[in-house]
C-alpha cells in the first residue's frame, strides 16, 4: 500500500512545472500568436489606437481563450470529430456573450468602442487555432495555461501598439480613465506644454497614429525587432 502511494505521488505533474511555465512563457516571445504565428492581426490593427480599449480586448481575449481551452479539453473525449468545430463555436459563443453582457454592465462607453470586435472574437484564428491545436489533445490544466499564456503574448502586443499610437497620435496615455495621462500637448493639461515650451514648440502629435494603418507598421517593426534579437524566428513564421 505504502509502494502504491509512493508511485501515485512521485505520478503527480506539478502546478507550474517546467511544461506549465512553458505554455505561459512561450506565447510573450519565441511563440507569440501576432509577431510569430501572425494571428488575431486584424483586431491589432482596429482597437490599438487608445491604450484602454487595449486593455480591455487583451483581458477578453485572454478570458475566452483560457475557458475555451478548459471547456475543450474536459469535453473532447465526448465530442463527435463531426461536430467539433461547430461544439467549439459554441462554447467560444458563450463566453464572448458573457464578455458582452459585463462589459454593457460595467464599462458601457468601452462596450460601444468595441461592441464589433469583441463579437468578432468568436472568429478570433487564435481562439479557435488553440484549442484546434492543443485543447483537443491535452489535459485541461495544461490547456487553461495555454489560453492564458496566449491571451497574454496577444495582450502584450496589443497594449504596446496602443500606447506607441496614443502617445504619438494624442500625446495622452490611458485616456478615459482615473488614471488619465496628459503627456505633450498644446495646453498647460498637459505635462509638456508644447505652446509655452520652446524646448518643444516644433512638436505636434502625428495625426497618422491614430490611423489603423500605423499599427500595421509598428507591428512590423516589433516582428523586426523580435527577429533581430532572437534570429531563431526569422523564418518560423
Amino acid at each position: 500500500m505504502a509502494d502504491t502511494a509512493v508511485k501515485e505521488v512521485k505520478k503527480r505533474e506539478p502546478l507550474l512545472g517546467k511544461k506549465e511555465r512553458k505554455l505561459l512563457l512561450d506565447p510573450l516571445n519565441d511563440n507569440n500568436p501576432i509577431t510569430v504565428q501572425v494571428l488575431g492581426i486584424c483586431s491589432a490593427l482596429a482597437v490599438t489606437s487608445m491604450v484602454l480599449p487595449s486593455v480591455v480586448m487583451a483581458v477578453a481575449v485572454t478570458f475566452v481563450t483560457a475557458f475555451s481551452n478548459l471547456f475543450v479539453s474536459l469535453l473532447r473525449r465526448r465530442i463527435p470529430k463531426q461536430v467539433r468545430m461547430i461544439a467549439q463555436l459554441v462554447i467560444i459563443a458563450f463566453l464572448v456573450t458573457v464578455v458582452e453582457l459585463l462589459l454593457k454592465a460595467y464599462n458601457y462607453p468601452v462596450y460601444k468602442q468595441l461592441s464589433v470586435y469583441i463579437g468578432l472574437i468568436i472568429t478570433n484564428c487564435i481562439v479557435m487555432g488553440r484549442l484546434e491545436a492543443f485543447a483537443m489533445a491535452n489535459k485541461p490544466w495544461q490547456s487553461f495555461l495555454d489560453g492564458i499564456g496566449n491571451g497574454l503574448g496577444y495582450g502584450a502586443i496589443l497594449i504596446t501598439v496602443a500606447v506607441v499610437r496614443e502617445l504619438f497620435g494624442k500625446g495622452s496615455l490611458f485616456a478615459g480613465t482615473p488614471i488619465a495621462l496628459n503627456i505633450i500637448g498644446p495646453n498647460a493639461d498637459y505635462w509638456i506644454d508644447t505652446s509655452s515650451n520652446p524646448w518643444f514648440s516644433w512638436y505636434v502629435n502625428n495625426n497618422l497614429m491614430v490611423l489603423p494603418i500605423a499599427a500595421m507598421f509598428i507591428i512590423a517593426i516589433l516582428i523586426w525587432i523580435q527577429r533581430t534579437v532572437n534570429p531563431k524566428l526569422v523564418d518560423a513564421s
